[in-house]
């Protein structure tokens, strides 16, 4: 039996294009110079779930355990992208590449074909598709046998899944606005495909994948790491079940939690934002550009900034200092005066 810890494989060009993606994302960071840690943080956590999910002992076990490949397909499926999703690499390069790359972003994400492939209507058909037809069809038989399979399915795992995700968890910058109460229906609905393709795994009496016990012939004894063929595949869809009902869950609770710290600060800023011009929810580029300016930790709607404001272009339109300066005061300007206001 082959030993787990030290089953590490190399793989080239994968590594290469994380090391351009991590440098292009942690350049774009420092040039806005204020992006959160939680983000980069989000990123490099993906990138690494990536190195182990293949490279590591995962990755080699998944080979010839069916309950190592449902380990391996969740964290593709599920885990790396909501971090992906949580690091907001959109909104990133909104912010880095300037206006004219802004713009540009925004026509991306906002064109007929990306709001298709990003919508529910398309997502969750898909999601359920990619989880259905790789598990219980022949399909993980001929992974078996064809490795370019295998490289295809974690790609469709990597993809189907942040699509999925891209515009429910988090604050990415999409061509999507969905009430929190449709994204928290949607997950629900995604959540039954595992439950489904998991739950008939462990239900179907024979086995789907031959070749992955097969390839385990001379491995001794079983145990854990070599496992009768049934009991693999049992093993397989509970794992799917449980494992993949609990990670919908945990998301679920995030998405909750999200919900009502938005309500709160929604109710916080009803009235101020009533007060000025009913100002609707920033668009796509506006909201990038706030993050590039560093507004996001500036409430916007706060009454001292906007008289703040008001006094500033008055006096920049008098040829002034605003009121509050030093040069304000030495002009004899009450920092405490109200503004003055045109007749």
């Amino acid at each position: 039996m082959p030993d787990f810890w030290a089953s590490w494989t190399a793989t080239p060009i994968v590594w290469a294009l994380m090391a351009v993606a991590s440098l292009a994302y942690v350049a774009g960071a420092i040039r806005i110079g204020h992006w959160p840690v939680s983000r980069t943080a989000s990123w490099l956590l993906s990138m690494v779930l990536l190195v182990v999910s293949l490279n590591s002992g995962v990755a080699m076990f998944a080979h010839h355990l069916f309950w190592m490949h449902m380990v391996l397909h969740l964290l593709m499926i599920t885990v790396i992208p909501l971090f992906l999703v949580l690091a907001q690499p959109i909104r990133l390069s909104a912010s880095a590449l300037g206006p004219r790359g802004g713009e540009t972003v925004e026509r991306i994400m906002t064109s007929t074909v990306i709001r298709f492939i990003t919508a529910p209507m398309f997502t969750v058909p898909l999601y359920a598709a990619v989880l259905v037809l790789t598990h219980l069809t022949g399909f993980q038989q001929q992974m078996a046998e064809h490795m370019w399979i295998h490289h295809s399915e974690l790609v469709l795992y990597l993809v189907s899944g942040y699509l999925l995700l891209l515009p429910l968890i988090g604050d990415e910058l999409t061509g999507h606005d969905y009430s929190y109460a449709a994204r928290f229906v949607t997950l629900l609905v995604a959540m039954g495909a595992d439950t489904f393709v998991g739950v008939i795994l462990m239900l179907t009496s024979y086995e789907i994948a031959p070749d992955f016990s097969a390839s385990r012939a001379g491995w001794g004894a079983e145990s854990v790491l070599n496992p009768s063929a049934m009991t693999d595949q049992s093993a397989a869809g509970a794992i799917m079940w449980w494992a993949g009902d609990g990670l919908m869950m945990c998301l679920l609770v995030f998405l909750a939690w999200e919900w009502i710290r938005a309500e709160g600060l929604g109710r916080g800023r009803q009235d101020s934002a009533s007060r000025h011009l009913g100002k609707a929810r920033p668009s796509f580029l506006e909201s990038a550009r706030r993050d590039a300016l560093g507004t996001d930790s500036v409430d916007v709607d706060d009454d001292d900034a906007v008289l703040a404001a008001y006094n500033a272009r008055l006096a920049a339109m008098h040829g002034q200092q605003p009121a509050g300066t030093e040069g304000g005061r030495r002009a004899g300007q009450d920092p405490h005066a109200e503004p003055h206001r045109d007749q």
